[in-house]
Order: structure tokens, then C-alpha cells, then sequence
């Protein structure tokens, strides 16, 4: 899917960012968002196009919102065939970086994988909006990641992680995590359980919406 095609399916999404630009950007005059949970999927349970497809969606919700300009990537892991695959912690930059109201999210790569200021407080969307966690309805805090708590891809087993590296609608699975630190006994922000498959309907099963991570990483 193109820019220009995520861009039109965004409009409504726009309108919202030009009301709260106002807020959004005078937070970002201290420190700019680096950090954003997406306030809308692809559409298409957690087929997201691969890593390209995700990190353009980020690029397009945070143009969107009016922070654009920067290297936006996804927050997702892929698994490859005898060996480790690329590392979402390995996508993102070093960091520090602050959500769209310029609150510290973390300083660094060993913060945010260790103790990040991730809650559903802070886990915001592009626009600065809450995302809809534990006790909400619907529930949506399935935060899709494939990845292991440190950040890093998994080896080679007999799961699929990453719904066949974020191609899949249908069979398979993906590690999610939950932004608001609730759910099931697992704060994990981004390695709570596996989802029940990679359709719009299972990720939702378990409380998703096909919704990620995004980082700036330059």
C-alpha cells in the first residue's frame, strides 16, 4: 500500500490531529514525539505488508499528526529460518523519547526494555489520545511486537511469532504486548502472551485491533 493510499484512509485521523495539533505541538517545542502507539491498524489483522509496509504506516500517522520529517519505525521483530531474525529493539535508535505531550517514555534502549515509562497513561496514540486498555470496551492493549521482553527476535522453534513476519491474515500467530501494563497477571509492555491467530477477529479475540509501537530512530 502506497503513502498516498494510507494518507486517504487516514482523513478522519487527520481532522483529530489538526484539533489537538495546537497542544501536540506545544509539548513538541520542548521535546519532540518519538513515540506513539498507531491509533489506527492496516485493516488487515496483522498482515501490515512486512517491516516496509509497518514503518510506512508510521511514517503516515505521524506525518498526519504533524511529525513527520523524522525516521519513523515500527516496533516489530521478524523470525528467519536457522537463525535469529532482525530485532525490533535493533530498529529503533538509541533513543531518548517522549510521547506526543513530550513525557518521557525512555532514556534509552536499557530503560525502555527494562523499566520504560509505559502505562496506559503514557502510551498514547500520534495524536496524543489514549488507547483503549483493560476495563475499556472494547479492550484494545494487544499491541503487536513479535518480540522477546530484552527487545530481541526469537530463535527458530515450532511457533510463528510474528504472523509469517507480519504478512499473515490468517494462519499463525504474534507475541503481543500490553501498553497498559494489564491483563492476565503480564505487565509486559510488548511480550504479554501470543495472539490466537493473525485475522482482524483474533487479534480482537484477545483484546487487539492490529495496533503497534512506533519509534523515531534518527
Amino acid at each position: 500500500m502506497s503513502r498516498r493510499d494510507i494518507l486517504r484512509r487516514l482523513t478522519p485521523v487527520a481532522c483529530i490531529a489538526m484539533a489537538l495539533a495546537p497542544a501536540v505541538a506545544q509539548a513538541q517545542q520542548q521535546h519532540p514525539m518519538g513515540f506513539f502507539v498507531t491509533s489506527v491498524g492496516l485493516g488487515d489483522g496483522a498482515n501490515l505488508g512486512g517491516l516496509e509496509g509497518a514503518d510506512t504506516h508510521c511514517e503516515a500517522l505521524a506525518e498526519a499528526a504533524g511529525a513527520g520529517g523524522r525516521d519513523w519505525r515500527a516496533y516489530l521483530s521478524t523470525e528467519k529460518d536457522g537463525a535469529r531474525g532482525e530485532s525490533a529493539r535493533e530498529r529503533i535508535g538509541l533513543g531518548p523519547w517522549y510521547n506526543a505531550r513530550g513525557e518521557l517514555v525512555a532514556a534509552d534502549l536499557d530503560q525502555l526494555h527494562l523499566n520504560p515509562n509505559i502505562v496506559l497513561r503514557t502510551a498514547l496514540d500520534e495524536n496524543g489520545q489514549p488507547v483503549k486498555g483493560r476495563g475499556s470496551s472494547p479492550n484494545e492493549h494487544d499491541i503487536l511486537t513479535g518480540t522477546q521482553e530484552d527487545g530481541t527476535a526469537y530463535f527458530p522453534d515450532e511457533q510463528d511469532h510474528t504472523c509469517n513476519n507480519w504478512t499473515s491474515n490468517g494462519d499463525g500467530s504474534a507475541q503481543v504486548g500490553h501498553h497498559d501494563r494489564h491483563g492476565g497477571g503480564n505487565t509486559s509492555w510488548n511480550s504479554a502472551h501470543a495472539s490466537r491467530g493473525c485475522s482482524a477477529e483474533n487479534l480482537k479475540s484477545t483484546g487487539g485491533n492490529g495496533y503497534f509501537y512506533c519509534f523515531a530512530a534518527d
